[in-house]
């Protein structure tokens, strides 16, 4: 009977070592836990704020930003707030206040967005700056958008090369107008500087002149970027400097919404018989319809899809607990060419690490290489159309 209880008291202390070592090994219960935690890992909740629906490429933003989310798992609250700066802080408190992961924001008014961002930043919800930088706040952890200054350059350059402009010929003069952004947009001046700088040489030796001496960043902006504005400023100034047969020969527009009212003023002010050099930006497609027609010149394409794309994997790293820098670029494998910028965007709290992506100048020649055959745009009957 004894050496029944031994064999009965040992057997049963191997059950119990067997039970200690099984804790190193995964039960079926333990193995459900942990799918559980690598579900929550991509069970996020992105909050999105862009300015308006007025503008037709925040709609592509907004529309590519969230299919992309939404196509890693997460849940998207995406909020338009019309122009409206107040609108445009309610919303992003209330994305805060829902308990958000992380915010994308695309400013309306660059440095608006102070006190709502230090909520965001008590609540440790990491903040991108989403094309427009956010000035004054240290709650940005990035910044992603494209070249802006380059945008500048590619308009100006191309002014230089449709006039075949050189500095050592004085021959011939030329005169230019141009229509800048939105104060509220710290992008406005990047496009600006990098268009005046390209050209302020050929001003300055005056082979480019300008009638109106309208030439500071001030005096030529666009509240909110507004078509009316920009048509019916053009329209004073062909009614003061142009209505006595003076020739306009460019209309340097910061982007397509300005071009669009520029060339509206063109076409029913302008008394001249020459075709006027027009730029813009952002390849809306009423512009492209102009292009096409031989309204306007050119427009500085933006892809916001591969926008959307850098953003989204940003945030992918972000939410995993790692913090980005060039190494994303090349872990990312985009298709596209991206740079990692460290130095030239201060928000006026430091420097804000950059992403930043090439634009690329669109004509009627190249339309069909660079936006339809590329995806970006379908062909409707002649008229391009954005893929939503």
């Amino acid at each position: 009977m004894k050496k029944f209880l031994v064999a009965l008291l040992a057997f049963a202390m191997l059950l119990s070592l067997a039970a200690c070592g099984g804790a190193t090994t995964t039960s079926p219960s333990a193995s459900a836990a942990t799918s559980a935690s690598a579900a929550a890992k991509t069970n996020f909740k992105i909050g999105i704020a862009m300015p308006t629906k007025s503008l037709e490429r925040w709609n592509h933003d907004g529309s590519y930003l969230q299919q992309q989310f939404e196509a890693k798992g997460y849940t998207v609250d995406l909020k338009y707030s019309d122009n409206d700066v107040k609108q445009q802080v309610n919303d992003i408190e209330n994305l805060i206040a829902d308990k958000v992961n992380l915010l994308v924001i695309a400013a309306i008014d660059g440095e608006s967005l102070t006190e709502v961002l230090k909520e965001a930043s008590t609540a440790k919800i990491p903040v991108i700056s989403y094309d427009r930088l956010i000035m004054k706040t240290d709650a940005v952890s990035y910044y992603v958008s494209f070249d802006n200054y380059t945008v500048g350059k590619l308009q100006g350059q191309y002014v230089i090369d449709k006039l075949g402009l050189k500095l050592t010929d004085k021959s011939k003069t030329y005169n230019i107008e141009f229509t800048a952004g939105d104060p509220a947009d710290n992008n406005a001046p990047f496009f600006f500087n990098g268009a005046m700088d390209t050209l302020k040489p050929y001003i300055d030796a005056g082979i480019l002149k300008v009638p109106s001496t309208q030439t500071a960043f001030q005096t030529v902006a666009t509240a909110k970027w507004d078509t009316t504005t920009s048509m019916n400023r053009m329209q004073n100034i062909l009614a003061s400097y142009y209505a006595g047969g003076t020739q306009l020969d460019v209309a340097l527009c910061s982007n397509d919404s300005t071009a669009l009212g520029v060339t509206q003023a063109i076409s029913s002010d302008y008394k001249g018989k020459n075709s006027v050099i027009i730029t813009g930006q952002d390849a809306d497609e009423a512009n492209l319809k102009n292009i096409i027609d031989g309204k306007q010149s050119m427009t500085v394409y933006k892809a916001v899809a591969n926008e959307a794309v850098v953003t989204v994997d940003l945030t992918v790293a972000i939410l995993n607990g790692q913090k980005p820098d060039a190494g994303l670029i090349k872990s990312s494998n985009w298709k596209f060419d991206c740079a990692y910028d460290t130095k030239s965007y201060n928000n006026g709290n430091g420097i804000v690490p950059s992403y930043l992506l090439n634009p690329i100048v669109v004509t009627k020649d190249n339309l069909q290489k660079e936006l339809i055959d590329t995806g970006y745009y379908t062909m409707d009957n002649g008229v391009p159309k954005a893929k939503k």
